[in-house]
């Protein structure tokens, strides 16, 4: 029933109750008797009305609408509202709403957590699959009788050996992530010399550097050492991770640049090279474990596809954050700041 029906019966039966009750009483007239009656009905129905329509029948419609807000996940309502409100039944309501909401979240975040580990086990068993399938080939192999070729033999088992090598650095990189974003690993700050450390990677990477023809260059704000703080093994595998991919992916005969330039108390760290860039709808994941931007590319180039996930949470550990600028055909740019120390 409408609350209008509900107003008008509850008012006539208030005012039949009390006009009933007034006939016992000596000297009422018709005349009052008549009056008594309208009178009641009126402020009976109005104040039964406003009462069902407001604290009752609005409620429940709101809870209704509530409902269907959670159906569509709007999530706008404002917790102070929440706590202002004075009427119990929209408090209920209001707090239903947080409540829900807050476990539709916890629903959503679940899915996406389950979502992500599936993905990272299928990566996890292709990035694995790969190496061991190419070393069991290579052994079989010899064991069904090329091993007797000296000449066939040597170079199959150069071949297991490299794949062995690959699934060995896959292996301990994710270890090292793993151990990075449960915090096992503590860093060991001091004080570290960015020129020394860049200058020792130019030479490590001096044999693909020449073979690619690819110049590296430095680029410092001053002349000595720039000092800041951080874990010498940890940012030196940041600097290794981040030239050595400007170096493969960038184009041949071009260049590498490492700036190291001073903003206050920190010391910006850039590394460029003049690539083919990354499209801009792979900038927002290159961070994430095992993403390649060109699979078939990346797999040609070596790696784990993990060095830039371990990039992130190193410098993370270090309360720095990184970013990634790129333009098609122009190059990409990585950046970060390191407090600086004298």
């Amino acid at each position: 029933m409408s609350p209008r029906i509900i107003a008008l019966l509850l008012a006539c039966l208030i005012s039949a109750l009390t006009v009933a009750f007034l006939t016992f009483v000596e000297g009422v007239t018709n005349a009052m008797l008549f009056v008594v009656g309208i009178s009641s009905f009126v402020v009976s129905f109005f104040l039964v009305l406003y009462a069902i329509e407001l604290l009752v029948f609005r409620e429940v419609n709101k809870m209704y609408k509530t409902i269907h807000k959670l159906k569509i996940r709007d999530f706008t309502i404002s917790r102070k509202t929440i706590i202002k409100n004075t009427n119990p039944f929209k408090k209920l309501n209001d707090e239903i709403f947080v409540y829900v909401a807050k476990k539709q979240k916890e629903i959503d975040e679940l899915k996406r957590l389950e979502q992500f580990r599936r993905e990272f086990l299928a990566d996890v068993s292709h990035e694995l699959k790969t190496p061991i399938f190419a070393a069991q080939g290579f052994i079989h192999t010899l064991i069904d009788g090329a091993v007797d070729d000296e000449n066939v033999r040597d170079k199959f088992l150069a071949k297991a050996a490299k794949s062995l090598d690959g699934l060995d650095a896959l292996v301990k990189d994710l270890v090292a992530l793993s151990q990075l974003e449960t915090g096992e690993v503590k860093m060991n700050f001091d004080r570290v010399d960015l020129r020394h450390v860049t200058q020792d990677i130019f030479e490590q990477l001096e044999k693909i550097t020449h073979t690619k023809r690819i110049s590296l260059q430095l680029k410092a704000a001053h002349i000595g050492p720039i000092l800041v703080k951080a874990d010498p093994q940890r940012i030196a595998q940041v600097m290794t991770n981040l030239i050595e991919n400007a170096v493969k992916y960038g184009n041949e005969d071009g260049r590498v640049l490492v700036a190291l330039e001073d903003d206050k108390k920190q010391v910006v760290v850039s590394v460029r090279d003049d690539g083919p860039g990354i499209p801009p709808e792979h900038l927002s994941r290159i961070f994430e474990r095992f993403y390649r931007v060109e699979k078939s590319r990346s797999k040609d180039r070596g790696g784990t596809g993990l060095g830039l996930a371990i990039v992130k949470h190193i410098l993370n550990a270090h309360k720095a954050k990184i970013t990634v600028m790129s333009k098609l055909e122009k190059g990409t740019t990585f950046r970060f700041k390191l407090e600086k120390v004298d």
